[in-house]
């Protein structure tokens, strides 16, 4: 009997990737070449052998979802939000606390933002994971950067085509008042948004699968989270089922010792560290049972 193998992708969109020169097409609209706005170092390697094995494996797979960041230029971690206390503009990678608000260090562009920005940090501070750190605007909704990776969008497409399936696409990020790195929960969940609170059924679907292979970017932040929050909240299945592409996953430069002491948690929990090609005979199996040519 063919398995349940279900391939989760996170966030596999341009704006992550390193790509070189001859993937940025040009921008009509500036007559310069597109660009990435949060390049995560090896991440183009990481997608073109993750549209490999979607390639040669694809009769394999039952099921591929993909998460997308999608974020209005207007957002709580985007520079667009914030001012210096000397007017000047906040640069990206600066890290922002609830005492740097109240000092008026950094402030709301909008002045009526701050109650909801200090409840915002005052509640992001008290959970632990993460404190607030300003982006360059990414992922921007309508955009070539919240485009997925070509060759990965072409990989899925030909599975959707093989196997008059769906790729499920899950929207992450649109609500400007909380940062949403995991897939299935904002860091702050908005009680008038269900949007941004635990995505329970998605959850049960990955539960449902013998195997789930998640690979995306990036692995100290978007991918982290999500992994992190499925395996809170995987309803007591074995977290076998889950198996970290390592070869498909890079951190945000600087954030590498977060990454590793991510691997390490999981791991020591039961999530397994692969690569693409340990799995691509699984798949390639898995194809030969749905075809019956597998006595297994």
């Amino acid at each position: 009997m063919k398995r349940n193998l279900h391939l989760l992708i996170i966030d596999p969109q341009n704006d992550f990737c390193d790509l070189p020169d001859s993937h940025l097409p040009l921008d009509p609209a500036t007559r310069a070449p597109h660009a990435p706005a949060l390049p995560v170092l090896g991440a183009h390697q990481d997608m073109l052998r993750l549209a490999g094995l979607i390639n040669r494996g694809r009769a394999g797979l039952t099921a591929i979802s993909i998460t997308l960041d999608s974020h209005h230029r207007f957002d709580i971690a985007h520079p667009t939000f914030w001012i210096a206390r000397d007017g000047a503009p906040v640069a990206p990678f600066t890290q922002i606390s609830a005492a740097d608000v109240r000092a008026e260090k950094f402030l709301p562009r909008h002045a009526g933002a701050l109650p909801l920005a200090l409840n915002y940090l005052d509640k992001l501070e008290a959970a632990g994971r993460y404190r607030l750190m300003v982006w360059p605007v990414h992922c921007e909704i309508g955009t070539w950067g919240h485009n997925v990776h070509d060759h990965v969008r072409a990989a899925y497409g030909a599975w959707e085509e093989a196997s008059l399936g769906i790729v499920a696409k899950l929207a992450k990020g649109s609500n400007p008042w909380t940062e949403h790195y995991s897939a299935v929960m904002a860091e702050v969940p908005d009680a008038d948004d269900p949007d941004t609170q635990l995505n329970t059924k998605f959850i049960a679907s990955l539960a449902e699968a013998d195997q789930v292979y998640i690979a995306g970017e990036a692995g100290s932040h978007c991918v982290k989270a999500t992994v992190e929050h499925i395996v809170e909240h995987f309803g007591g299945q074995p977290l076998s089922k889950l198996v970290l592409l390592t070869d498909c996953i890079s951190p945000v430069t600087g954030f590498e010792p977060q990454y590793q002491a991510f691997l390490q948690a999981m791991q020591a929990r039961g999530v397994q560290l692969r690569q693409a090609a340990d799995v691509l005979p699984e798949l390639l199996a898995n194809a030969s049972r749905a075809l019956g040519t597998d006595p297994a």
